[in-house]
């Protein structure tokens, strides 16, 4: 599904994408059930699926501001206190779980909002103030909750860690797939996805054009912020409780599956193309990819190290290959 700028050549380039990465996923998938013991069993393609949940959320979450040309670092930072706002609610005051939950993605959209807020009217990129935005709010989640973790929790929400499909699959990865529908029609089909990938692609003639793009930023990072609050929401049912360092210190080990699923899915780092669907196939490339080595008993820094190289790799192919187009659409 092509949600970039029009191009004859961008739905034959997001199709040859989607069918590069499910090749890669049935590969993968093959290679790890012959080497991997335990890889292909019920228990652990739950645990897939449940993880995959979890990194398709992290990387539309990146997407949508990648796809106006900025970056959102405090992602993790987000999500994890959207998280514990939501269990201090729940624990201290009693609140049912569903208003707890909503109330917490309005938290996590009313950080967001600042973050765009501030790279909009501050004119300063998204790279800086996500930075100390991540710093910030993770210090200050810190100190209010002095580093304790939110335990007593209704047995409703608990019970939603154990749900089963077919005895292997999660539920918590069909919201995450039809919460990426949803945005795929967003960007396809309405004025405010097609005015979002126009200020990315270009901002200048996006504002001659009448569209609001310093709105379309803020936008973007509020709708980031609501998604990386669902995604802590997905990380507090599947462990059970609110742990203030469940994301690592500042939220950083969501940056790198943030990062991956959308560059690897096609999404340019430039702005102004996103794809939905080769994102969250690449988010579970990389879900499957990251168990399997694991499960190889390969040490978890090398795994950080294979994954940052693919990343890496990833971006250095992008640019050959714009650089490459280019030239050959300027003989």
């Amino acid at each position: 599904m092509a949600v970039g700028p029009s191009s004859r050549r961008q739905p034959n380039e997001e199709a040859s994408t989607a069918l590069g990465l499910t090749l890669l996923i049935a590969l993968a998938f093959v290679v790890f059930s012959w080497a991997a013991a335990g890889f292909s069993s019920p228990y652990n393609l739950y645990a897939l699926t449940r993880t995959a949940a979890l990194n398709v959320l992290l990387g539309l979450a990146m997407m949508v501001v990648i796809a106006t040309g900025g970056l959102d670092l405090s992602i993790g930072a987000i999500g994890i206190a959207s998280a514990m706002f939501a269990g201090y609610l729940m624990q201290d005051f009693r609140l049912h779980m569903m208003i707890a939950i909503v109330a917490a993605l309005c938290f996590g959209g009313a950080l967001g909002f600042c973050n765009g807020f501030v790279v909009v009217f501050a004119r300063v990129h998204s790279f800086i103030v996500t930075l100390a935005s991540m710093s910030i709010i993770f210090g200050a989640m810190i100190v209010l909750t002095k580093a304790e973790s939110v335990r007593d929790l209704p047995p409703a929400f608990l019970a939603l860690g154990k749900i089963r499909w077919f005895g292997y699959l999660s539920p918590m990865l069909m919201v995450s797939v039809a919460i990426g529908a949803l945005i795929a029609i967003m960007l396809r089909w309405t004025d405010l996805g097609r005015e979002i990938l126009a200020s990315g692609a270009n901002s200048r003639a996006a504002t001659l054009s009448g569209v609001r793009v310093g709105n379309r930023i803020i936008t973007v990072h509020a709708l980031s912020g609501i998604l990386a609050a669902i995604a802590g929401i997905m990380l507090s049912i599947r462990n059970g409780a609110m742990v203030p360092s469940m994301a690592g210190n500042l939220g950083q080990e969501w940056l790198l599956p943030a990062f991956l699923a959308p560059v690897l899915g096609g999404t340019l780092l430039s702005g102004g193309r996103a794809w939905v669907v080769t994102t969250v196939l690449a988010a579970f490339l990389v879900t499957e990819l990251t168990n399997g080595m694991l499960l190889m008993s390969i040490g978890e820094f090398w795994v950080q190290f294979a994954l940052g190289s693919v990343l890496l790799l990833a971006v250095l192919l992008e640019k050959g290959r714009s650089t490459l187009m280019g030239t050959v659409e300027g003989v």
